[in-house]
Order: structure tokens, then C-alpha cells, then sequence
């Protein structure tokens, strides 16, 4: 017996009364949390809208569910159909069981995320770049699962960190395997390091950081399904081709089109959609979109000011209005008097005229000089 070992958990299910808590669910559960938190921070750092990636997880994480259980079912349908099946078919529904293949999560849960972006605008590349580090941290979470279901283990191995497996999960007594969950969940926990290190170091945009992620995961996929003997595929076995398992040759297929979109996408340098239409207008400048209370003050006061400059060319325009005369229409409740008043000013105003004529005339001769005359000389 080795002096050193990683022990299995006795359970993988706790009961809160009658609810089931199962770890394998709790740690795909944080696994999303923390793709989420940190996408959604990198979302932003891009010039997003808060909330975009939240939006985004929803279909996602639906979408990927179905596909990881479907991928699942059909490259293992032996284990609920068939004469040799071990389970019921409708424990293929059963996904708290464990069972989820990544390969049909990627794939529909891009689906998803397709779909979203399509109705709001924004770019699936940008998107696809955004979350590809959070979706390798979620997955070095999401592998502790495994750990709890004892299952995703490797051939036997004295290494001292070998894995304990109960007779019930496939395990010999006194036999360590593989810790094959912990590798990977090793190897995602770097992989997204190196994707955070490759997003700030270089210019890899429009679904370029997310095709590395692919590449990244598929070449260590690639070597750590080589350990497993745990069956996937049939009932007591795993489905083989020319020596592979079925997972291996799909890590081959998915990396070398991944190399190749990485490729091909090299000078590709078209502006990248992070606001959706809606999103953009909301940002366009309305005060309670972010305009300071100065811009806002500032424009209360040149309307102030564009008021008074009306009211003030009003006072300067000339009044044809007659003196004497009122703009207001008489009172329909007085007699009004304005006619008598006006003809008795129109008569004095005649009277004045008349004299001052007079004077004029009588005021000087040819010479300029003032002439006094005198009226009816006594």
C-alpha cells in the first residue's frame, strides 16, 4: 500500500431536509459564477455595458447543459439503452448524476451565445474573446465534480498522488489511479492564466483569444484522456478507433480547426460591435445617463439667457401706438370716454398750432433780426 494517496469522498450528496445538495452541481454552479464575475469585468474594461455578460450566461449556460448532456448520452447511450444497459433510459435525463460532455457544452452553449448576440448587435467575436479565460477557470472548477462522483480517473499509478476508487465506481482495493480530474483541473487553471497573459501581451481579436483557448484545452485533453480507463462510449469499456478513444480523436479534430481559424483571422482588424443600438443611444449624452450637473447647469443657463435676449429685443422694439392712446381694449362694463378726451386734446392741440404759426411768422424779417409787432395798437 502506498505511504501516500488522495482519498475519494464518501459522499458526493448532502440533504437539507429533503433538497439534495450535490457537490457535482455546487461546483459547476461556482465554476459559472466566477466565468461570469470575470468576464463581465473584462466586458467592461473593453467599453461594454454592465450587465452584458450576465445577459449573455443565461442562454449559455442553458444551451451548454443540454448540449453536455446530449454529447454525453449518445457517446454513451450503452449505459441507459440497449440489453446491457446499467441504468434506466430515463437517468439519461438525470444530469446531477454526473455525465456531461464539454465537447456538446461548447458547441451549444456557443449556439446560445449566438443567439444573443445576433438580436442585440454586438460582436460574437468580441464576446467569444471576452469570456475565454472565465470559461477555463470554470472548467477547472467544474472538474472538482468529478472528484465527488469518482469518476474521470486514470490507469494505475504509484505515484503518491494516486486517487482512491470504491469497488462500486470501478476500483480494486488497494490499487491508486490516475488522478485525471486533477490534471486537468491543473492544466485549465494555467491554460487561463495564459490566456489573460496572451489577451494584454498581444493584438488577438475577433475570436482569436478564444481559438487559442480551444487549441490550448484540446492539446491537453488530448494527453490526459490517453491516462483514462475509466469507461466512456460502452458499458465496461471506452469506444476506441485506431487506438484512441473517441475524446481523442475529437481533441485532434477541434485543434487543428482551431490552429486554422487562429490562422486565417491573423489580419483581420474591423472595428468590433460592443454596444448594442439601444446601448449606444442610452450612452449618447442624457443627463441621467452621465452628463455632470455642470453640463447641466450650463445648458439651464444659456436657455435663461437665450429668454432674456428675446424678452430684451422685445423692449427694444419702437411702440407705434399713439400718445395718449391705449393698447387695451376699453372695458365692456364702463363707458368709455376716450372720444371726448381725444377730441377736446385734438381741438387744443389745433389752437396751439395755429398760434405758434403765428409767432413764427412774426418772428423774423429778411435780415434775421426779431421784429416786434404789436396787435390792435390803442
Amino acid at each position: 500500500m502506498p505511504l501516500a494517496s488522495i482519498p475519494s469522498p464518501s459522499q458526493g450528496v448532502w440533504y437539507l431536509g429533503i433538497i439534495p445538495i450535490r457537490a457535482y452541481a455546487l461546483c459547476i454552479v461556482l465554476g459559472v459564477i466566477v466565468a461570469v464575475w470575470l468576464s463581465e469585468r473584462r466586458w467592461r474594461a473593453r467599453g461594454g455595458q454592465k450587465g452584458t455578460i450576465v445577459d449573455i450566461a443565461v442562454p449559455a449556460v442553458i444551451f451548454g447543459l443540454i448540449g453536455g448532456r446530449l454529447y454525453h448520452v449518445i457517446t454513451d447511450w450503452q449505459t441507459y439503452f440497449g440489453s446491457r444497459a446499467i441504468k434506466e433510459p430515463i437517468q439519461a435525463l438525470y444530469i446531477w448524476e454526473g455525465g456531461l460532455g464539454i465537447w456538446g457544452a461548447i458547441s451549444l452553449g456557443a449556439l446560445g451565445v449566438w443567439w444573443y448576440v445576433r438580436r442585440r448587435g454586438i460582436s460574437m467575436g468580441a464576446v467569444a474573446d471576452t469570456v475565454a479565460p472565465g470559461i477555463a477557470f470554470a472548467q477547472a472548477i467544474g472538474r472538482w465534480g468529478n472528484w465527488f462522483n469518482q469518476e474521470l480517473y486514470g490507469s494505475p499509478t504509484t505515484l503518491p498522488w494516486g486517487l482512491e476508487i470504491d469497488a462500486n465506481h470501478g476500483g480494486e482495493p488497494g490499487v491508486l489511479y490516475h488522478p485525471t480530474f486533477l490534471y486537468e483541473s491543473l492544466w485549465d487553471v494555467a491554460l487561463g492564466f495564459a490566456l489573460l497573459f496572451a489577451g494584454r501581451r498581444f493584438a488577438l481579436h475577433h475570436g482569436r483569444l478564444f481559438a487559442l483557448y480551444v487549441a490550448g484545452y484540446t492539446l491537453g485533453r488530448f494527453w490526459i484522456e490517453g491516462l483514462r480507463i475509466d469507461p466512456v462510449g460502452g458499458v465496461d469499456h471506452a469506444v476506441t478507433l485506431l487506438g484512441l478513444r473517441l475524446n481523442q480523436w475529437t481533441s485532434i479534430v477541434v485543434f487543428v480547426a482551431a490552429l486554422a481559424y487562429f490562422w486565417l483571422a491573423r489580419n483581420r482588424d474591423g472595428a468590433e460591435v460592443v454596444l448594442s443600438a439601444d446601448q449606444s443611444g442610452e450612452a449618447a449624452g442624457t443627463p441621467e445617463d452621465g452628463d455632470s450637473e455642470a453640463d447641466v447647469s450650463a445648458a439651464d443657463r444659456s436657455e435663461e439667457d437665450g429668454s432674456e435676449d428675446e424678452r430684451q429685443a422685445e423692449d427694444d422694439t419702437p411702440d407705434d401706438t399713439p400718445d395718449g392712446a391705449t393698447s387695451e381694449p376699453a372695458s365692456e362694463t364702463e363707458p368709455s370716454k376716450a372720444p371726448e378726451k381725444d377730441a377736446s386734446s385734438a381741438t387744443e392741440d389745433a389752437a396751439t398750432d395755429a398760434s405758434e404759426s403765428e409767432v413764427a411768422a412774426e418772428a423774423s424779417d429778411s435780415d434775421g433780426e426779431v421784429v416786434t409787432k404789436e396787435k390792435n395798437p390803442r
